[in-house]
């Protein structure tokens, strides 16, 4: 598995909008449903990336943390299910209930999201604020399993999001994400 970064989408940019199935509840919710009047975060996550499994237990504490201040979450992954079916729908459901995900965790079969985003990875994170304008995206913290064995903290995405929860405009120095590249379709 390769380890890659983000693309870095250009900062201002207006969150591309969609309608996915919710694998958690059955329903197709779009973004416009999802966003808050104050910050909206979407993450690019997927079952099996051990980068993603590293820090599942801390995404779990920001979203308890943050929802309660307002911010919106959302979960979205774009791995091709048919070669790797440890991410197809069912399981992303199970996979949801077993680490704790509150939060919707679509399903973007079509893999039209994470083109939109230009995601190239597993995780990736996404700050919008409450004009659904990017003012965040990269990293999470600086923890990568193997790479840089720091127990995650969070630290970049919670100052992202205190900033913004503050009225200030997030650092504009921002790292990328790193972790498993998402699993394209052969098309």
């Amino acid at each position: 598995m390769a380890y890659t970064e983000s693309n870095m989408l250009p900062l201002g940019t207006l969150a591309p909008d969609f309608s996915l199935p919710d694998t958690q509840s059955g329903k197709v919710v779009s973004l416009r449903e999802l966003a808050s009047p104050k910050a909206t975060v979407v993450m690019f996550l997927c079952n099996h990336c051990p980068y993603v499994l590293y820090i599942n237990p801390e995404i779990v504490r920001i979203v308890e943390e943050y929802s309660r201040q307002g911010v919106s979450f959302v979960g979205i992954s774009s791995n091709d299910a048919e070669s790797y079916p440890d991410d197809a729908p069912d399981k992303m459901n199970e996979h949801a209930r077993a680490v704790g995900y509150t939060f919707p965790y679509l399903y973007d079969e079509s893999q039209t999201v994470a083109r939109a985003y230009d995601a190239a990875c597993t995780p990736d994170f996404y700050v919008f604020d409450g004009d659904l304008r990017l003012v965040y995206r990269g990293q999470l913290d600086s923890s990568r399993p193997k790479r840089n064995p720091l127990p995650p903290t969070g630290e970049d995405l919670r100052a992202a999001l205190d900033a913004v929860l503050a009225g200030r405009t997030p650092d504009g120095v921002q790292r990328p994400s790193g972790g498993c590249n998402i699993k394209w379709k052969n098309n």
